[in-house]
């Protein structure tokens, strides 16, 4: 089987570690690409060097709603002169208004141009979004969008905003973590997710899957902190299969083809 995942951060400072064994433990699964989000300004070096030696990792660089005030005078440039080095994508970026102080101006003043610069160079967008799915929507309506679509990461809205959403050009990414029992509503709200634009993530070495679906376990050496291995992508796609009463081959076919018509330049 070939699969996609849709949204991770192999480049994290955490996985270091362990590196080698989960690109291993990813080839025997059957990952076939993957999307390595970049955050802010200081590991976007450290995507490109993923990139540039594993063909698989497709990079993409962005200001996360978190960093924004961690940017330098000069973030834009030095985005858009990532962009250029190796073909990549856009993200993670957004907005969040469950952090606490979080500035939502702040955020939409960072959000705003990196997202115009993707539909500028038509490049797929990977866009981070809590408590904030309202006023999401009205920033995407007023702006141009890459015409290749976008993906909404470890989609939490409602079921009543996928329609608008998917007219845009929104593809909806599930990550393993919402198979914990507590995320009823977000697998509830996935089960009306055009097939055609159903994505599956890991969100690697964040959002853990239950321990009974898990397949590979990994505990950081350093804070005995329990991390997602990007491996247990294959576990989500059985997991989703399941939710959507849907063969798990061919699922994989299905997700395939989404990935790819997305990420169509990768």
């Amino acid at each position: 089987m070939r699969l996609y995942d849709a949204h991770n951060h192999l480049h994290s400072e955490e996985l270091r570690f362990c590196r080698p064994e989960a690109f291993g433990a990813m080839d025997r699964e059957g990952v076939a690409r993957m999307v390595v989000n970049g955050t802010c300004e200081s590991d976007w070096p450290q995507v490109v060097e993923l990139a540039r030696k594993h063909p698989q990792v497709i990079p993409s660089f962005g200001v996360h709603p978190w960093r924004v005030m961690e940017r330098s005078v000069d973030w834009l440039e030095k985005f858009q002169e990532c962009l250029d080095s190796v073909s990549s994508a856009v993200g993670e970026i957004g907005l969040d208004r469950w952090i606490p102080g979080g500035d939502p101006g702040l955020q939409e003043s960072v959000f705003v141009p990196q997202l115009r610069i993707a539909a500028e160079r038509d490049l797929p967008v990977s866009i981070h979004c809590l408590k904030a799915w309202g006023p999401l929507l009205e920033v995407l309506q007023r702006n141009p969008v890459p015409k290749c679509g976008f993906l909404l990461h470890s989609y939490g809205g409602s079921r009543e905003m996928i329609e608008p959403l998917a007219g845009l050009g929104a593809y909806f990414s599930f990550p393993g973590y919402f198979a914990w029992e507590r995320k009823s509503r977000q697998r509830e709200v996935f089960r009306h997710v055009p097939i055609d634009r159903l994505l599956i993530e890991t969100d690697a070495p964040d959002q853990l899957l239950p321990p009974d679906l898990a397949e590979y376990s990994l505990v950081d050496p350093t804070s005995g902190k329990a991390l997602n291995h990007p491996a247990n992508l294959s576990a989500v796609y059985r997991f989703v299969a399941r939710l959507m009463d849907k063969p798990v081959d061919l699922l994989v076919i299905q997700v395939e083809q989404n990935f790819n018509r997305l990420f169509v330049r990768f």
